[in-house]
């Protein structure tokens, strides 16, 4: 797919990652890019169209799919991380972590999936993480909770086939981002980079976009026996 001359929709379009796809978009000639955040104003992108967009209102996400009829990419990149162990937090957290990045992410790809198709198919990028393939103990409900969209996403690209939409997981591992601010996390990744190198597999056609280093180093161990490749990240 183009994304030159494109319409694109980034959730979480305000900040982070998200902020950075939308100037990437605009620059590589998006003929109109939506931004979405649950504030739409705090999207301060020159260019974009602010759009109130809560994954976990789902009401909120029909009425974007609605005013957004145009839409021949969709880039869901909106999601939480609360640093959530498995065994120790309270399931509502967990539960909050789960219901927004995946079934969040699948309500949105819903909503916009009839517009795609009436549009001649497009494109989908989900936002995934290199804690798709391997958890940490710090953040295991955010592991999980991206696993599970992994899954999601496999099982849309077989779905959404029929009507011409590719669908492109990023992969990526930690980025200067405010969701990492103060966890003392060395060398993170530039979102600025991330977000050309998902555009760049977009065009390309590509099913995954495995945009750093480390992602690149996980998903070349998932050949291993499971107990090697969590001793080879320390954790076993």
């Amino acid at each position: 797919m183009r994304v030159n001359g494109s319409i694109a929709l980034v959730t979480g379009g305000n900040r982070g990652l998200g902020a950075q796809l939308v100037r990437a978009l605009l620059e590589a000639g998006a003929s109109k890019v939506y931004a979405t955040a649950r504030d739409p104003r705090t999207v301060k992108a020159e260019g974009a169209v602010p759009v109130r967009l809560d994954l976990t209102d789902h009401a909120s996400i029909l009425a974007a799919a609605e005013q957004a009829q145009d839409v021949t990419l969709l880039v869901n990149n909106a999601g939480i991380n609360d640093f959530t162990h498995i065994m120790d937090d309270d399931l509502d957290a967990l539960r909050l972590e789960y219901e927004t990045n995946v079934i969040g992410t699948l309500d949105v790809t819903r909503a916009f999936a009839p517009v795609l198709a009436r549009n001649g198919g497009g494109a989908i990028l989900n936002v995934l993480s290199v804690m798709s393939w391997a958890s940490l103990p710090t953040e295991s409900g955010y592991s999980a909770s991206k696993s599970a969209q992994w899954s999601v996403t496999n099982s849309l690209r077989l779905a959404l086939a029929g009507q011409k939409t590719q669908v492109t997981a990023l992969h990526v591992g930690r980025m200067d981002t405010d969701m990492i601010a103060g966890k003392g996390i060395d060398d993170p990744a530039d979102p600025a980079g991330i977000a050309k190198a998902a555009l760049d597999g977009i065009e390309k056609g590509q099913w995954e976009v495995v945009a750093d280093d480390f992602s690149r180093q996980i998903k070349a161990g998932l050949s291993l026996d499971i107990e090697d490749l969590y001793t080879r990240l320390g954790l076993a």
